[in-house]
């Protein structure tokens, strides 16, 4: 099989790459990715002088760009995460997000049909999977869950040009029968992260005894699922999801902001032990909440665990660790001064 990934340079991207490498000998692999701040291609040094894997620059914004990669690699299935992800950034400035995400992934898409509409049976079973976000689903107070039956109602430029792709994937399966696949998950973490996300942002602070920035009090909500689960998550959609299914991952995993930094702080404090008085929690600072700030996402994931046997793991502890051992190692020039 030859695939594309989309947005491979990226945090979700890279890793999902370098575990399809692995687990898929015959596949082709073609990385396309735009490069933006947010990604880094030595992520896939690992593999990058494999024969089945090929990286391309390509904005998806550009028609004929994206034209001229389907229609030379023809792709037997396209992961799509190439997306604007920063919510504080779509406040800011939402219009990359509008191109980026609506008008990129209708190119993309727009190309995938017209090779895969042909009478050829060679593209018979070709497949589409568009990673989405749970942010398209608004805001959950104490209780309940985000299922796949949620009404969207994003309250950010970023989770509203999501749910935009997302309704445009739809269509793509009710009005042209295209065979695609949507996924929304919670809250990504591990290694690759851009610093600028909530996790990064608490260790690279920490390690160099700068403040720890918290929006508001801290109460807000969230599910968090390790990047490998995620990324074993969309493989399993993308071989055995049924098309035009949308299928919600999550880590089973909420936190409270405040509390998932405070057990940062403690295993950085026992793992490092470097913190200012002895306790990074020491650097904690509150901040004005940002604009438009959903209280709680939780994500309901009983259906892909029913119709597709998956489920995360439950090693949180675990996983967090490594995460944060992974970003001490890359601030380690801090953490020596």
């Amino acid at each position: 099989m030859k695939i594309i990934v989309t947005g491979g340079a990226g945090f979700i991207g890279s890793n999902l790459i370098l575990k399809l490498h692995q687990d898929h000998q015959d596949w082709q692999i073609f990385n396309i990715d735009k490069l933006t701040y947010a990604s880094d291609r030595n992520y896939l040094n690992p593999i990058k002088n494999s024969e089945r894997y090929h990286f391309k620059k390509v904005d998806l914004v550009d028609r004929d760009a994206v034209h001229g990669i389907v229609s030379t690699f023809k792709p037997d299935g396209v992961f799509h995460l190439a997306a604007e992800s920063h919510v504080d950034n779509s406040i800011t400035g939402p219009e990359p997000f509008i191109q980026s995400n609506i008008v990129g992934t209708f190119n993309l898409l727009e190309e995938c049909r017209l090779l895969w509409s042909s009478d050829d049976e060679t593209w018979k079973n070709s497949r589409f999977l568009h990673v989405s976000t749970d942010e398209v689903y608004g805001e959950l107070e104490d209780d309940g869950y985000f299922t796949e039956t949620t009404p969207y109602a994003p309250n950010s430029p970023y989770s509203a040009s999501k749910a935009g792709s997302d309704m445009i994937v739809r269509a793509y399966y009710h009005t042209y029968g295209m065979n695609v696949v949507t996924t929304n998950c919670s809250n990504n973490y591990g290694p690759h992260q851009h610093d600028e996300k909530l996790i990064p942002t608490v260790i690279r602070n920490a390690v160099q005894h700068n403040d720890i920035p918290i929006y508001g009090k801290g109460e807000n909500v969230r599910d968090w699922l390790f990047v490998r689960d995620h990324c074993s998550a969309l493989e399993t959609a993308f071989l055995k999801g049924k098309a035009g299914e949308t299928y919600n991952i999550g880590g089973n995993n909420e936190w409270m902001n405040l509390k998932l930094v405070h057990k940062i702080c403690d295993i950085m404090n026992e793992k490092i032990g470097k913190g200012p008085n002895r306790d990074y929690k020491n650097l904690i600072t509150f901040v004005t909440d940002r604009l438009g700030h959903d209280f709680r996402y939780a994500i309901d994931a009983s259906k892909i665990k029913r119709e597709l046997d998956w489920e995360p793991s439950q090693d949180f502890d675990g996983m967090l660790e490594e995460t944060i051992m992974w970003y001490v190692n890359k601030y380690s020039d801090s953490v020596n001064n």
